[in-house]
């Protein structure tokens, strides 16, 4: 697996604009409107997009869930930091930094 960067546990993410979202049988289904791509994510990434609606960071969304689902918390924080960025590169995604 690629290295994470820690710092990054502490930036915000927010949704792009550019995508529209439907929920199928409990999984997020999406299209990017900048692509023309659709895309599954599943009820876990689905879940973290339900999460990202509050803007939260990286390590809040690692805590939600470790305690919704039975998961490794550096396990956990390696597949979040790997889907966030696949889907920041897909535009779907942005990722904030917090300022101090």
């Amino acid at each position: 697996m690629a290295a994470i960067n820690p710092a990054k546990d502490h930036y915000r993410i927010t949704y792009s604009e550019e995508v529209y979202v439907s929920d199928m049988d409990g999984e997020k289904v999406m299209m990017s409107i900048h692509t023309g791509k659709y895309y599954n994510l599943g009820f876990t990434g689905g879940r973290i997009w339900e999460l990202a609606e509050f803007s939260p960071s990286i390590e809040d969304i690692v805590t939600v869930l470790t305690n919704e689902y039975e998961v490794d918390e550096e396990q956990c924080r390696q597949q979040v930091h790997t889907f966030v960025a696949e889907l920041e590169r897909e535009g779907l995604l942005r990722l904030l930094r917090e300022l101090n």
